[in-house]
Parts: C-alpha cells; sequence; structure tokens
C-alpha cells in the first residue's frame, strides 16, 4: 500500500501579500477614517494629505489606483468571509446512544443483523447508494455529514455491514472514541494476524493504524488516528458471510465499484472534516476527469508519482483540463481494499491530512482506476475557485 506525499497550491500569493501589505499600511494611518466613512472616506483623506504636500496629479492617480486595488480586496475579503458564514452548518444533535442488546457494537444505536426498516427509523432516509467491495452497497445517511454512518444490506435486506468515522459507538466493552490502541487491546482479545480467503491466508498489515478482531461473528477493524494520541477514529463491522462474499483480496473492478469507491472517498472526507469543525466541500465533476485521468495513467503505467510521465504536475494537469483555481491540492493511494482503508490511510499521513482538513479549500473531484491485476488506485484533486 502507498501513499504519496500531499502536495498543494496557492497561486498568486506574492500579488495577495503585497495587496494585504499596501492594506496594512493604509489601516494603521486611515483606520479611524474608515471606521467613520469607509473607503471612500480613506480616499478623500488620501487626497487632502497629498494636496496639502503637493499638488501632484500624478501622484493622486497613484493614490487611486492602489484605494481601488484595496477596495478589491476588501470587497473580496468580506465576501469570503460571508460565503464561510453562510456555508457554516447549523449543528445538528447527536442521538441519544444505548448499549447493543444482541451484539458487542453498535453504531447510532444499530447492530448487525437490524432490518433496513429499523434503521430507517432511527437515521431516516439515504443519502447515496454506492458499490463496494462486497459487491453490495454502502448505503450512506447523515445530515450534512453529521451523524454520518455507512450501512450495507444483505439480500434479506438486514444490515451486515456498519461504518462510521463519528463519534456514534456504543459497545459493551470498555472502549470508545476515546480510547488509545493501547487500552483496546488490553480490553479486546488478541487482533488477527491474517485473514483465510477461498486457499489463500491474506496477512494483516501490522502498521499499527487499525486491528482487526474477529467478535461475535463479525469482523470488527478499529482505526486509530496517530495524530490524535493512537485514539479510535473509525470503525468498520463486517458479517462473517460477508466478508467471506469477496474471495479475493481486490474486488472485482467494475465501472459501478470505481465510481463506488470515488462517492464514499468523497463522502468521507466531508464527513471527517464536519468532526473537525470545517465546512462541507462541494463535488467538482470537471475535476473528477482530471483525477481519474491521472489515476489510470498510473495504473496503465506502473507507476506512483504527482509528477506523471509526461512531466505535469496535478497544477498542469487541471490546468490543461480548463479547470482554474486559486488553490489546489492533491492526494494519492493506492493498494488498499477499499475507499475507507484509503480514506484512514490518508488521515493518517500528515501531508494528505491537511489537505483533507485544508480550511480554504472548497472542493473536491475524486478519480479511481484499477490495473490489470486489479489493484486501485486513487486520486483526490482538492480546490478552491
Amino acid at each position: 500500500m502507498k501513499y504519496g506525499t500531499g502536495v498543494s497550491l496557492l497561486p498568486r500569493v506574492q500579488n495577495i501579500v503585497a495587496l494585504l501589505l499596501v492594506a496594512g499600511g493604509f489601516w494603521y494611518f486611515y483606520g479611524d477614517s474608515f471606521n467613520q466613512a469607509g473607503i471612500q472616506g480613506v480616499v478623500e483623506e488620501v487626497r487632502t494629505d497629498i494636496t496639502e504636500i503637493k499638488e501632484n496629479p500624478e501622484v493622486i492617480s497613484a493614490i487611486n489606483k492602489v484605494s481601488n486595488d484595496v477596495q478589491q480586496l476588501f470587497q473580496r475579503f468580506i465576501q469570503n468571509l460571508t460565503e464561510k458564514e453562510e456555508g457554516n452548518q447549523q449543528v445538528v444533535e447527536p442521538p441519544k446512544l444505548e448499549a447493543p442488546s444482541e451484539q458487542s457494537f453498535s453504531v447510532y444505536n444499530i447492530e448487525i443483523g437490524d432490518t433496513r426498516e429499523q434503521v430507517e427509523q432511527q437515521v431516516g432516509t439515504a443519502k447515496r447508494s454506492s458499490l463496494n467491495e462486497y459487491g453490495v452497497e454502502w448505503v450512506a445517511y447523515h445530515e450534512n455529514y453529521q451523524n454520518f454512518i455507512m450501512v450495507a444490506y444483505d439480500d434479506q435486506d438486514r444490515v451486515a455491514g456498519l461504518y462510521t468515522n463519528q463519534d456514534l459507538l456504543t459497545t459493551t466493552m470498555e472502549i470508545s472514541f476515546a480510547s488509545s490502541r493501547q487500552a483496546v487491546l488490553a480490553e479486546m482479545d488478541d487482533p488477527l494476524t491474517s485473514i483465510q480467503k477461498g486457499f489463500v491466508s491474506y496477512q494483516v498489515q501490522n502498521n499499527e493504524e487499525y486491528d482487526i478482531f474477529r467478535i461475535d461473528q463479525n469482523y470488527v477493524t478499529l482505526f486509530y488516528d496517530k495524530h490524535e494520541e493512537n485514539t479510535v477514529t473509525a470503525i468498520q463491522m463486517i458479517s462473517e458471510e460477508l466478508e467471506n462474499q469477496r474471495e479475493n483480496f481486490f474486488a472485482v473492478p467494475s465501472e459501478e465499484l470505481k465510481e463506488g469507491f470515488e462517492y464514499q472517498l468523497f463522502d468521507l472526507t466531508n464527513a471527517a472534516r464536519v468532526t473537525h469543525g470545517l465546512s462541507v466541500l462541494n463535488w467538482e465533476e470537471p475535476v473528477r476527469k482530471t483525477a481519474r485521468d491521472h489515476s489510470k495513467d498510473m495504473a496503465d503505467h506502473n507507476y506512483f508519482s504527482h509528477t506523471n510521465l509526461n512531466g505535469q504536475s496535478p497544477f498542469d494537469r487541471m490546468t490543461e483540463d480548463n479547470i482554474t483555481y486559486r488553490m489546489a491540492g492533491e492526494n494519492l493511494a493506492t493498494g488498499q481494499i477499499s475507499s475507507v482503508f484509503a480514506h484512514e490511510g490518508l488521515m493518517n499521513s500528515l501531508g494528505h491530512r491537511e489537505n483533507i482538513l485544508q480550511t480554504d479549500f472548497e472542493g473536491l473531484g475524486v478519480g479511481v482506476a484499477f490495473s490489470s491485476d486489479s489493484r486501485p488506485y486513487y486520486t483526490e484533486n482538492f480546490l478552491t475557485k
């Protein structure tokens, strides 16, 4: 499994810094005038000061130009503040969580084996359904990405899989999202070191970013956040029956699975941002094409890099696709069996995490492709227009 170093770019930084310096100087000398009469009052006072020193039309013209630049800067700044304020979410109350009644774990008071009807009585209607690596759909439920969960159903419409990266977990054990990995291992039986698929035993990677346990005839994966003292950051539960449907390490590629991984990574990113008090990103369809093309290029030509074989950076590729932006970034991953494992790994990689949790990003396009041996390549392109 690989993760590329997250990259980001802020174009025209020098121009912005220059304007900010000019604005700072003006504020020092003319802040009171701005408070009393706005930018026009500043301009008039500057005119008066200059005229008193020397009648010089060229100087006045220069001052007018700088004043206009400052005014435009202030307008953009106020507009951005307004847009961010409008984008702030109304806080949704968390559900009242209860201890599980049949199993060791529940998410949002939902347990493996519950019916779809029971789930939707609890959490409302689904926001999205998309194919996952088990050949069934992850059904996402949330309120603008608050109280976010994904549920997988079997052919009897019973819960066969659960996931959340928000604090919606209850257990019969002394485990919570505040628990460290060390505390989890002290409470639980030893984690699995391998999972059998047919005649092949697949080793569980021992990177301390997650542990897989077999509990109540379910495979329970607890993910940890290396940047928050290795505390529990997410949980995935898969029934034994559903796990056995996945015959190989990598799922069989398809257009539906490609799209499923893309939308799931988008939803997982927004759920993580909301948990950290950040705004929800918009889905950027044109950017998905750029991301998909890069994933396909890496998969087809067996390389893994932000710079493609033609020497183009992520920003070159976006520009070539006529995508305009003021700020952009890219995350890469490959070799993870699913969107969930890819996302949790990206969150544990500092550069990628910074892109996911970048305050100023506004949009995201995700592109996935599969190599000839079914290995998935994931590309996330973030931007601010």
